[in-house]
């Protein structure tokens, strides 16, 4: 019989809700200090939080610790799944959602940093559930369980690598220290460091500390939660678009590799050949939109703001932040479906977007060409090589069956959608926009109020789109496979 060590993955849990709960304390702070009607639901949330993590690690404390890649897939699930439930305790006792299922979709969302929000007046929400928001995103998107693994060495035994590769995005995942915790240090401080930077040059600009601050954390995150209901065409501001795209572009680059090329050598930026098509793609996109923008809309706008509005939303799409500045909706079916293929591709892996990667695109194009290749030459040996290296049948088997998990959810999303009464353009682009984690609304005559539209059932659809996409298929659907299941 197969034997699954439930209590090492209760323990996990545990430590996890506990570390949510002491960051529930800065929001619950922030309500102090501006006095508003949620300090006690998010007192009352940190408690019970804290009562249900304290309980489940005191009652596992002597347990055995030894867990397996079983183990490792079922706790980060478990984890996530429990982390957004207690996160969504706040909305649920200030009263900004009616029900469960709208506080649990706005607290997945946050953190799987989607960027779908059910909120229907985020201008008059309390700032401590603004902080709240955006905070969880902050957390979702380099990873609680990570930032858990940095700060506790009691993770770091033989379950740390396993609960590092179930969170970690990406086909492979590279180490920066021999030991798991030394990875995520590196990872996170990176990552605290060029928030904190973003924070300090939107203060500089007409951003006053708060919105700097939980504008910060989405954006590094990829997020796209804002504190205004416009987003950030509220600002109204070239310095801030501009800071903004800057900072979204680089939380799509690999943090590995910007840590080895900060640390370690420059090349290593310039020599990936993911990065190179992450640009290339990045460019060709904002080049198509400002043409278009700029040949359309040519008696009423200017070319640098048909560049700006091009560059914002290609990068938007592409690191599925989600952050907008126009509906780009209005523009026709052809950019619907432009920005749908941006967030089906992604960024690049080991970063904060979501998406499919761009690697694996890259190795599923040089497959297909391969393919083609042995057609004509069917004795020739062909390998297929990614910065110079061979990239071995496993990944390349492992890339094709995850879009095909890929496009087959997408699918039956979009059947199961449209089924609930939502038109196709709705359906496709609420399917792609949530497995890809980016809160992009798309299709129908108003998107961004498709979300508070929905039926309860396609709710929970989409927010099993979310899990999945951010914890990329394996880790979630593998728990429904029978060999999970058979010793």
């Amino acid at each position: 019989m197969l034997s699954i060590n439930f209590k090492a993955i209760a323990k996990i849990i545990g430590v996890l809700l506990c570390i949510e709960a002491i960051f529930m304390l800065f929001p619950l702070f922030t309500s102090i200090y501006y006095r508003e009607t949620d300090i006690f639901p998010f007192l009352f949330s940190c408690l019970i939080t804290a009562a249900i993590g304290v309980s489940l690690f005191l009652s596992t404390y002597k347990s055995n610790d030894r867990s397996g890649k079983r183990e490792g897939f079922m706790a980060v699930t478990l984890s996530w799944i429990s982390i957004s439930l207690m996160g969504a305790l706040p909305f649920i006792f200030n009263g900004d959602v009616d029900n469960f299922t709208d506080a649990f979709f706005e607290s997945m969302s946050g953190f799987s940093t989607t960027g779908m929000s059910i909120l229907k007046d985020i201008d008059g929400s309390c700032h401590g559930i603004l902080l709240w928001r955006s905070l969880s995103q902050w957390l979702g998107g380099m990873g609680i369980i990570l930032f858990s693994l940095a700060i506790l060495p009691t993770l770091n035994s033989g379950s740390g690598l396993n609960l590092f590769s179930a969170e970690m995005t990406g086909v492979t995942h590279e180490k920066l220290g021999p030991r798991i915790s030394e990875t995520a240090k590196k990872l996170w401080g990176l990552y605290l460091f060029f928030t904190i930077l973003l924070f300090i040059l939107l203060v500089v600009g007409p951003m006053d500390t708060f919105d700097a601050i939980c504008t910060a954390m989405t954006t590094y995150s990829a997020g796209g939660f804002s504190t205004k209901q416009a987003s950030i065409a509220y600002w109204n501001s070239a310095y801030i678009d501009y800071i903004i795209t800057f900072f979204m572009l680089l939380s799509g680059i690999n943090f590995a590799l910007i840590y080895r090329s900060v640390f370690r050598n420059p090349k290593y930026l310039f020599q990936n050949e993911e990065l190179k098509y992450y640009i290339y793609s990045a460019i060709i996109g904002t080049i198509i939109i400002a043409l278009y923008l700029t040949f359309s809309y040519s008696e009423t706008v200017n070319y640098e703001w048909s560049f700006r509005t091009a560059l914002f939303t290609v990068v938007s799409g592409l690191t599925t932040t989600g952050y907008s500045i126009v509906d780009f909706c209005d523009w026709g079916a052809f950019f619907f479906f432009f920005i749908c293929l941006c967030m089906l591709c992604g960024a690049c892996a080991g970063s904060t977007s979501g998406g499919a990667k761009m690697i694996r695109t890259i190795i599923l194009m040089k497959n297909t060409s391969a393919e083609f290749f042995r057609q004509i030459h069917p004795n020739a040996i062909r390998p297929i090589r990614v910065n110079n290296s061979t990239v071995s049948h496993e990944i390349v088997s492992k890339a094709l069956a995850f879009f095909v998990f890929y496009v087959l959810i997408i699918l039956i999303s979009c059947i199961a959608l449209s089924i609930l009464g939502l038109n196709i353009e709705e359906s496709i682009g609420l399917a792609i926009s949530s497995i890809s984690n980016c809160g992009f609304g798309v299709g129908g005559e108003n998107p961004d109020a498709i979300f508070t539209t929905l039926p309860q059932i396609g709710k929970w659809i989409v927010l099993f789109n979310m899990l999945v996409g951010r914890l990329e298929i394996f880790t979630v659907i593998i728990l429904f496979s029978p060999y999970f299941w058979k010793k």
